[in-house]
């Protein structure tokens, strides 16, 4: 019996679920446990003021260190890129949506982009937005989809971010908007699974389920991601993608107040004795990015 843990939120069990069938599929007896986690209990906070790192993940690492589940799933944009001791990401399912979209509330349907009041508490997406509309009042705001959009109708702002895996895994009916300057959080868009680095029969039963190309695509990103910013949360956003035999990157690094920009796009022919991620991320730190770093950490401490 395989004892599969999630946190309790619709969306994850969705993917504990995507996980359990895949399973089962395969011969193995699975349950699922879920976990409550400190990250869905304190909605009222933003994320970046939560001590970001983990939020979610934490009260499974602790289910899985102590032996209560065999495996968690998570969303791996949520999955610190530093892991405990003793726990790795054994396996990933294959990318569905990475994109991130806007949804309107029904009063703001017409307005500019430009004149939206936007809700979001994550730091990418407020700078990134405020690269191209400098003038944005944002909102914070917390919670899963539902969640979001009956605060969306209540609250006192026009429109918000959702990741599209979001939406389409739950089935909504939404009307949302792609936007192209907005680029993916690192590794948006993947259900991954961690184990105990010294399961090795969870982590063999793991590897039946993993997706090759989206690993290799979701390291490189979680690599630039770790190397960029050491420890602090940062607007970075970074997607690599197969296009036959090459991999197309691009990554991006802004400040707070979506002012100063780097990006880098790169096609490469993909081997694996090279680090992608780290050297893409040397570049954006060697060309104004350790600086900018520095800013957004002292920032982010006051």
């Amino acid at each position: 019996m395989i004892r599969i843990g999630t946190r309790n939120s619709p969306l994850a069990m969705w993917q504990a679920k995507e996980v359990e069938q895949k399973l089962q599929n395969l011969g193995y007896e699975t349950s699922l446990v879920p976990v409550l986690s400190s990250g869905d209990k304190s909605l009222n906070q933003p994320l970046y003021s939560l001590g970001i790192t983990g939020v979610f993940t934490k009260d499974l690492d602790f289910a899985l260190l102590n032996n209560e589940i065999d495996i968690a799933v998570h969303s791996l944009k949520d999955v610190p890129t530093i892991l405990p001791q003793n726990i790795e990401i054994s396996a990933v399912l294959e990318r569905d949506f990475p994109q991130d979209v806007l949804v309107r509330k029904s009063s703001s349907k017409n307005k500019n982009l430009a004149e939206l009041k936007i809700a979001t508490s994550s730091l990418r997406r407020r700078a990134f937005w405020l690269e191209q509309f400098p003038k944005t009042e944002f909102s914070d705001i917390r919670g899963n989809v539902q969640t979001r959009l009956k605060k969306l109708e209540e609250g006192d702002f026009d429109a918000t971010l959702f990741s599209l895996a979001g939406i389409k895994r739950m089935e909504m009916e939404l009307d949302f908007e792609y936007l192209d300057f907005m680029i993916s959080a690192p590794s948006q868009g993947v259900v991954a699974i961690a184990s105990r680095v010294d399961d090795l029969e969870a982590k063999e039963v793991l590897q039946q389920i993993n997706h090759k190309e989206t690993q290799i695509c979701v390291e490189i990103e979680r690599n630039f991601l770790r190397t960029l910013e050491g420890g602090c949360t940062a607007p970075i956003g970074a997607i690599a993608k197969f296009n036959e035999d090459k991999i197309t990157f691009e990554g991006k690094l802004n400040s707070l107040d979506g002012r100063k920009t780097i990006n880098l796009v790169e096609e490469f022919d993909y081997n694996d004795s090279e680090n992608f991620g780290v050297k893409f991320a040397k570049i954006i730190l060697e060309n104004g990015g350790k600086e900018m770093m520095n800013v957004i950490k002292s920032k982010l401490k006051n």
